[in-house]
């Protein structure tokens, strides 16, 4: 419930006599609760409170001091997907995919780091202008980046990513039109036949809700090991899981569990596949070296715009990670390690969708080739007609393999990311009737 301007007002001035009151941490809730009534009271005695909004006020009073204060609204509201706070009085929320400003406002700066405070204590963490940036959760699950001065500029920002609480399936997607029926049967026989998938996209295209989902396809009977910053995925019916998270150094410098590190441990863990929950540094090498020796199926995410994109990216990490290894090499790992790439985006709706579906199918001289599989054309996602090349895991794993009419030559990489479009060749190798 949205408050008007005199309710604000009183909230306001009710929240200013708190905080010049001495031993407020040191009381109990019920304590709390009844200095917060006689405070109402006493400053409003011409209002009277119906029982139903002396109720409302208190608890949002409280909230202020014990809770999380004007964000329990929309923590509490499951059309809100995301919480963004740049100033005490400038904050946006996104509903169904559009953001717009809020007309909440916190009292005061103060308040809002008391509220920061809260959120980083409650999950073990510390931030403070020697260590400004902290990515942590809330216990209901929700992602929390928080970035103190001097790293932001004026004033402490927070991000706060919320979840579904219903989990979200492939079905789902293909209801929502994510992506076709036949798309998401294809990708199930190919997560099934342990095609090592990388997902891309920009920033809140869906990359983890569509991770989730792909993960459905897993054989329960599998061991997994899954890796993230924060832990979000949210896989379901594996008796045989391990979730691993980072966690940032301490105070003194020290403490520090990497991504890289995770993903080096977990190879002496038996895993059958390793999910990451995203690839964005140094760990790219060592997730692909994962995925090259011997741990087919493996899923991760990355940041890009396109498929083309996150191979680039993809080398880029690889190369700050391997001390000197030369370009040719760097390709020749991704080539071989990635299977599949789907990439993910917004239509001009706002609607997330899947735009295309490329197979990674090796190298031409010194260039990654790729086979676009599906795409996206007026709002919907459709074959292309190439065929998938590689079938030999589907036939290794039991698996029937993937039909499709036809296929054309796999397209090049271009020097400027393009993937060139010609006549298929009958007479080429990739060309079949």
């Amino acid at each position: 419930m949205e408050q008007t301007f005199q309710e604000q007002e009183v909230l306001r001035r009710v929240r200013r006599e708190l905080y010049l009151t001495e031993g407020l941490s040191a009381m109990d809730d019920e304590s709390l609760r009844t200095l917060i009534r006689k405070i109402l009271l006493r400053q409003n005695p011409d209002h009277e409170f119906s029982a139903e909004e002396l109720a409302r006020f208190v608890d949002t009073l409280y909230g202020n001091f014990r809770g999380l204060g004007i964000l329990e609204e929309y923590l509490n509201d499951d059309t809100v997907s995301e919480i963004m706070i740049n100033a005490w009085d400038v904050l946006f929320i996104e509903r169904g995919g559009v953001v717009e400003r809020s007309p909440r406002t916190f009292s005061s700066e103060k308040e809002l780091e008391d509220i920061i405070q809260r959120i980083v204590a409650g999950a073990g963490r510390e931030v403070n202008r020697a260590n400004p940036i902290v990515d942590t959760r809330l216990p209901g699950g929700e992602r929390v980046n928080v970035v103190l001065p001097p790293a932001s500029i004026e004033t402490p920002v927070v991000t706060i990513r919320r979840f579904p609480k219903d989990r979200i399936t492939m079905r789902t997607l293909v209801e929502y039109g994510t992506l076709s029926e036949e798309a998401a049967e294809f990708l199930e026989r190919l997560v099934k036949a342990k095609y090592n998938i990388f997902i891309s996209g920009g920033t809140s295209s869906g990359k983890t809700t569509f991770l989730n989902a792909l993960s459905d396809y897993i054989p329960k009977s599998e061991r997994i090991i899954t890796i993230e910053d924060s832990a979000e995925l949210q896989l379901t019916g594996i008796d045989n899981l391990v979730r691993l998270e980072t966690r940032n150094s301490n105070t003194t410098g020290s403490g520090e569990i990497t991504i890289r590190d995770l993903i080096r441990t977990s190879l002496r863990m038996r895993p059958e596949r390793i999910i990451v929950g995203e690839v964005r540094g140094e760990e790219a090498l060592d997730m692909l070296g994962a995925m090259n020796t011997g741990h087919d199926g493996s899923l991760s995410t990355g940041h890009a715009n396109s498929c083309e994109d996150m191979l680039r990216r993809l080398e880029t990490m690889v190369m700050t990670g391997s001390s000197g290894l030369p370009l040719p090499a760097v390709r020749r790992n991704i080539a071989s390690s990635i299977d599949l790439i789907v990439h993910l985006g917004r239509l001009s709706t706002r609607r997330r969708v899947v735009l295309e579906i490329t197979e990674v199918v090796g190298l031409e001289g010194e260039e990654i080739t790729l086979n676009r599989l599906y795409e996206q054309r007026e709002g919907e996602l459709v074959p292309t007609g190439n065929a998938l090349i590689h079938t030999w895991k589907q036939e290794v794993y039991g698996h029937e393999t993937t039909p499709h009419p036809r296929t054309v030559r796999p397209r090049k990489l271009d020097g400027d990311g393009e993937l060139p479009l010609g006549e298929p060749d009958p007479n080429d190798p990739y060309f079949f009737f």
